[in-house]
């Protein structure tokens, strides 16, 4: 059977509400309209006395003066009637519509000075009894026309609809679908040369263009085609750098998947990294360069999981995929036995964490013992992240041992013998914004194991385990699960849909806006609607600043995150000053990021850094889209490579500044280091002693609890919740010391150290939290109220 015969069965046999993400609850049945979410409709507020003095003086001169306690009265018997409430729920009133036009009509009423000369009469007949009490109904039109002031969407709902159907994603392409694209998915695991192929015929062709889901990765393809001889300009959304001297386009272009063009012609196209074209927020991306690109030949690598997704997606387009799958090019072992001991790391050695707060913990253990390490995290600069990558792979550097988050799992190439997982779960944050707790993935543990033994490094074959022995049998089961298959691609507003959206309700906020066209957008089995969360957040953070629509839509896609206080408040300063129409200069940047700074002294002072050049980062991503605004990117480019030099100096004494918080800082390394989630709308384990309260003197303590309540976080996973189950139900059981001891989160000599200064706090009268004084003091306090 043909791949595309098979693509339709199973298109057929599809559930039509299948949905893969945090947003589905957005995605239609791509049948008939469904009822909109009417919470979101946001009344727009009427003045009362709108009619004026003449309008008054003609309603009381046909008439006479309202008697305004008999209008309320029969206001109140019109709101109960049946039959207004069945009316309005025909004209798009539902009962929470209903309700909130109502109150309004009363207000405007009852406080109106005048009212318009028809509403003035049937008011005054209705009061008067000139006609018989069921004609309170009389009353509907006004209100319906009330109603439909206040809430415009009513009006137009069958053009909000159609704006917001996005049922038929391929359509929006009308040049792609012009030509017959030959569509190549090279499918296979981390390390098995797929990308390498798709690269060789990107390389070979007359022009093309690669898309990759990070900075990095789309920089080593700049670098590696004009190593071959074959111009290539770099596009990012900060950054434009041409091959040619005189600034002419080059055939060939390596870019951020976000920035690529889908106007022009290429050869050949490489997006990589296709299942996150599954990616609960910037999915998107992929399915607008997989549907929209204008390139003769379409290469696409990543899972195998989503070929299934690409094929359907490209029967609709009529479009057929040619698969070619890898295997992995080195053994890949997972031990029998966990690491244990930071003794018993070895050169070539790579632990994972998936918190900073880790990162610095096991990077100064690392050290304390002799050892030098490299450190990698998502929110360092790419060139500090080179930097590090570089230092841990050159044979002749002293640095042997590598501590990094997930953000290992793609874009550097690492000289790595053995992958430790420091834990297996990994804080993820909800729809609600909270913090949870849960297991990696199979996509991510495979992703991340597969950095070891990478080909044409030293070793030959990759090693992987974990740090503590009770986490390996589950990274075992982990690794052994089938990576779940890709079910529905992302998609997103774009800007013209909500300026049309706009153009009918021209009163709403840009936030309101997008929570209504999510609301009422229709979208097939196979697409999702990306989360907005982020795009929201600062739509509201900005309201108050008068701005087009356009402009305030560019201001709140910029790649920033949001819970860096100082990069929101520097895009709140950016948008008040371009609201004024005054440039941004160099000199108010410098002033505002009070450049030139000092190398860090301690890890707060690392953490402002980073944010720093993050600031510049959305400057020069401004500078791109309002180059009037922003003209001095040359100079913020400078400036910032600079601050990457002060940053690089910084992680390479991370200890010294680890150390140095510790010692200044009383609360405890919790008040110094930034965590990657708020901690207002963390959910906490009741276990997990706060590191708020505790002294620096039980930094050891806190660490070890936190790491027992994060490895014990519910899995997700029912098939593996069985054989944990007796490990949770003794948790509560036996002392915290011996819990702890038990599992090796604490040692002898550290116990009798907390110990110790424990009664020393004691006997110099420095009780911690919960001491003995405070024991004695309630206790008085509650013989008093016996008495």
């Amino acid at each position: 059977m043909s791949r595309c015969a098979w693509s339709l069965l199973r298109r057929l046999a599809r559930p039509a509400a299948a949905a893969a993400s945090s947003s589905s609850a957005s995605s239609g049945d791509g049948g008939a309209s469904r009822a909109p979410d009417t919470s979101l409709f946001v009344p727009v507020p009427l003045k009362p006395g709108l009619g004026g003095a003449a309008e008054e003086d003609v309603g009381a001169e046909l008439t006479r003066p309202l008697d305004k306690g008999e209008v309320l009265k029969n206001l109140n018997k019109f709101y109960k009637r049946k039959e207004i409430q069945r009316l309005g729920a025909e004209n798009g009133l539902d009962a929470r519509l209903f309700h909130q036009a109502f109150i309004s009509f009363r207000k405007y009423i009852m406080e109106s000075s005048s009212v318009s000369a028809d509403l003035h009469i049937i008011l005054n007949d209705i009061c008067c009894g000139f006609v018989l009490p069921g004609h309170v109904d009389d009353l509907f039109p006004f209100f319906l026309r009330h109603a439909k002031q206040i809430f415009p969407m009513l009006d137009c709902m069958d053009d909000l609809r159609k704006i917001s159907d996005l049922r038929l994603p391929p359509n929006w392409y009308p040049d792609a679908r012009a030509i017959q694209r030959k569509i190549v998915f090279h499918a296979g695991p981390t390390n098995s040369g797929k990308t390498y192929h798709a690269i060789q015929r990107f390389l070979s062709a007359k022009s093309g263009i690669y898309c990759g889901p990070l900075k990095l990765l789309a920089h080593e393809i700049f670098q590696k085609s004009n190593d071959a001889n074959v111009p290539c300009d770099l596009v990012t959304g900060e950054e434009r750098v041409f091959a040619n001297e005189d600034s002419r386009q080059a055939p060939h272009v390596a870019c951020t998947i976000e920035m690529c063009s889908i106007n022009t012609p290429y050869e050949v196209a490489v997006i990589d990294e296709i299942q996150m074209i599954r990616d609960p927020a910037r999915g998107w991306a992929w399915t607008r360069a997989l549907l929209g690109l204008c390139a003769e030949e379409i290469h696409v690598c990543g899972e195998p999981a989503a070929i299934d997704l690409v094929t359907e997606l490209m029967y609709t387009t009529g479009e057929e995929v040619e698969v070619r799958n890898y295997e992995r090019l080195t053994p890949l072992t997972v031990l029998d036995y966990a690491l244990e001991s930071l003794d018993n790391l070895r050169a070539g050695d790579c632990i994972v964490c998936f918190s900073k707060n880790d990162i610095y913990s096991v990077s100064r253990q690392i050290e304390a013992r002799g050892l030098e390490c490299a450190v990698i995290y998502g929110s360092l600069p790419p060139g500090t992240k080179l930097e590090q990558a570089k230092k841990f792979n050159d044979p002749d550097d002293p640095c042997k041992i590598l501590v990094a988050t997930d953000a290992i799992g793609m874009g550097l190439n690492l000289c790595i013998r053995r992958i430790i997982f420091n834990s297996i779960v990994k804080p993820t944050v909800n729809e609600k914004g909270e913090k949870e707790i849960d297991s990696i993935t199979t996509s991510q543990a495979l992703q991340i194991a597969g950095r070891a033994g990478r080909f044409g490094s030293s070793f030959k074959q990759g090693e992987v385990t974990t740090m503590h022995h009770d986490d390996l049998a589950q990274l075992r089961e982990i690794l052994s699960e089938p990576v779940p298959p890709v079910q529905a691609a992302g998609l997103h507003p774009t800007p013209e849909q909500i300026e049309m959206f706009a153009y009918h309700l021209p009163d709403a906020t840009l936030s309101n806006l997008i929570d209504i066209f999510v609301s009422l957008s229709q979208v097939d089995g196979m697409y999702f609607v990306c989360n907005i969360d982020d795009f929201k957040f600062l739509a509201d953070m900005i309201q108050h600043i008068p701005l087009n629509l356009r402009s305030r839509y560019v201001f709140c896609t910029a790649p920033l995150n949001r819970k860096e206080p100082f990069v929101c408040t520097t895009l709140l300063k950016f948008a008040r000053q371009f609201s004024r129409n005054e440039p941004l200069t160099f000199d108010w940047l410098c002033r505002h990021t009070k450049w030139p700074l000092a190398a860090p002294k301690n890890i707060k002072e690392l953490v402002h850094l980073e944010a720093v050049h993050d600031v510049f980062d959305l400057y020069l991503w401004l500078s791109y889209r309002f180059m009037d605004m922003f003209p001095d990117a040359a100079l913020v480019r400078d400036i910032q490579k600079k601050l990457d030099d002060i940053i690089q100096i910084g992680v390479c004494n991370i200890t010294k500044l680890i150390r140095a918080s510790q010692s200044a800082a009383a609360p405890g390394t919790a008040e110094v280091v930034s965590e990657d989630f708020p901690l207002s709308r963390t959910q906490r384990d009741p276990r997990v002693v706060s590191e708020r309260h505790g002294a620096a003197s039980t930094e050891a303590l806190s660490i070890a609890v936190e790491a027992a309540g994060l490895r014990r976080a519910k899995s997700g996973r029912s098939s593996r919740l069985g054989g944990r189950q007796e490990e949770l139900k003794s948790y509560g059981r036996g002392s915290l010391a011996n819990r702890l001891l038990r599992e090796g989160l604490l040692t002898q000599e550290m116990l009798r150290q907390l110990e110790s200064e424990w009664q020393d706090q004691h006997r110099n009268g420095r009780y911690g939290f919960g001491s003995k004084k405070d024991d004695q003091h309630s206790s008085k306090e509650t013989r008093k109220k016996r008495k």
